[in-house]
């Protein structure tokens, strides 16, 4: 049997039909209400900015091209044999009265749906798109964290203030990337490496892991969406880092402080460690007993079969991520497995409604003032609301991938497709085709996990966004 490669898009207008039904089946829009948007637009009008000016740092962003809900920017100087970064995050909680109509409305979102045609902003456009949002050129009130980065890539919070500054540059992670390639790296750039490496290094230390996975991605071309695998750059990882060295010192600011919402994730169980552990000797993966999982995943590549397949199975020691509120004694539970420290989400709050309670909380604490009863009163509530709002922003996000997938096979069951079997469950497993980009359902038991294969389609259905492949016998790809 012939091995079908092919590129085509699902027409724009179909798509959308199918991606708004998938919305409309979890009650996310992208429309506000009008009295929602009276109320950001007269938000817009009563704000004024913070009194300190720190408009003289030289400030730049860097995002996905498209993005115009820039919540945070970056300056990066040398201090000594370290690095001292100011990094600004975007003075939302300023334009939310607590308990008004904007107020209520963001609850129930929880944060921001993005969406392979469009996005569901937890915000209204005229704040999230351009009022609060870091635009280069335009005076803006931020949250200025000033934190140093010595030699170990350790992090010392320096202050914390609320000020107007002003981004210099709107910077994209594709140009910057092949910047850096050709020796021309934007200024702020070439630090950003040097924080970034440091911080890397410093992860390594404390026992930290990511999975460095390939992601679908929904593109656009030639008036359709098109889905892809992407592998995160270079720079978009550092600048990651900076987000999470934030977090982690915003956590540390909560803790001391006894009050706040932190990001926590227990440690993996021990029955979930076996399990990927066997996984890996399946995969021929060899495995030290001593050498801690975090470790082995750094000498993997994603771009190997087999150890695409095992980050797959690595994921089951991620699980039981939340949020966890507290005013008094720290918590039971204060640290995040993956991130192998305290850490708190800070860095986001025109995305992810946490953010917005935690920036004052922080600030409050950070100058020895009470933190405003209203914001202590409402951070009980804030972990329910970002788990349902998290669960379904995943929902929404896998609904619209699978009807996609279905739309971009329908017509063609029966037709081979190359790919690589990278899970197996109790009576079927899953499988990762090369061309098109889709990770799909297939039938059988004892498959070939990480090896590659002829999937041919049995059903691609758009109505119900099913997809199902039919593996062949291990070695006829």
């Amino acid at each position: 049997m012939a091995v079908n490669v092919f590129s085509v898009a699902v027409p724009m207008d179909r798509a959308r039909a199918g991606l708004d039904a998938v919305r409309a089946e979890h009650g996310v829009s992208a429309r506000f209400d009008p009295a929602v948007l009276a109320a950001a637009d007269e938000a817009i009008s009563a704000y004024r900015l913070p009194e300190l000016d720190l408009t003289d740092l030289a400030l730049v962003t860097l995002d996905p091209a498209s993005s115009t809900d820039l919540d945070q920017a970056f300056c990066i100087e040398p201090d000594g044999t370290g690095y001292r970064v100011h990094y600004a995050i975007a003075d939302v909680p300023a334009f939310v009265p607590l308990g008004g109509v904007l107020d209520t409305e963001t609850r129930r979102r929880g944060e921001t749906v993005y969406c392979p045609d469009l996005k569901a902003s937890l915000h209204p456009p005229a704040l999230a798109d351009d009022a609060a949002s870091l635009l280069p050129g335009q005076v803006r009130g931020a949250y200025v964290w000033t934190l140093l980065v010595d030699d170990a890539g350790d992090v010392r919070l320096e202050s914390l203030r609320r000020a107007a500054v002003r981004s210099r540059a709107k910077l994209d992670y594709a140009s910057e990337q092949e910047r850096l390639e050709a020796g021309q790296p934007h200024p702020q750039v070439a630090l950003l490496r040097e924080v970034g490496t440091r911080r890397v290094a410093q992860e390594v230390a404390r026992g930290a892991v990511s999975l460095p996975s390939a992601s679908q991605e929904v593109g656009e071309d030639e008036g359709g969406l098109q889905l892809g695998y992407r592998l995160p750059v270079p720079v978009e990882e550092w600048n990651a880092q900076l987000s999470l060295m934030t977090g982690m010192a915003a956590a540390r600011v909560m803790l001391d402080g006894g009050l706040g919402v932190l990001r926590t994730m227990p440690p993996p169980a021990q029955e979930d460690l076996r399990k990927v552990r066997r996984s890996a000797r399946a995969l021929d993966i060899a495995w030290p007993t001593d050498l801690p999982y975090p470790d082995l995943i750094r000498t993997l590549d994603p771009r190997n079969p087999q150890h695409a397949a095992f980050f797959d199975n690595v994921t089951l020691l991620m699980r039981g991520a939340g949020y966890t509120a507290f005013d008094g004694a720290p918590p039971e539970l204060t640290t995040h497995a993956a991130i192998a420290g305290p850490y708190a989400h800070c860095t986001a709050p025109l995305r992810r409604l946490v953010d917005r309670f935690v920036l004052p909380t922080c600030l409050a604490l950070v100058e020895g003032r009470d933190v405003d009863a209203a914001i202590r009163a409402a951070l009980p509530e804030l972990p329910e609301l970002m788990v349902q709002a998290g669960r379904r922003s995943r929902a929404v996000e896998r609904a619209s991938t699978d009807y996609l997938e279905a739309e971009l096979l329908a017509g063609r069951e029966g037709v081979a497709f190359r790919g690589v079997v990278i899970e197996q469950r109790r009576d079927d497993g899953v499988v990762q085709l090369a061309d098109p980009a889709i990770i799909a359902r297939c039938r059988g038991r004892n498959l070939p996990v990480g090896e590659w294969v002829s999937a041919w389609l049995v059903q691609a259905d758009p109505v119900t966004r099913r997809v199902v492949f039919d593996v062949s016998p291990r070695g006829s790809a």
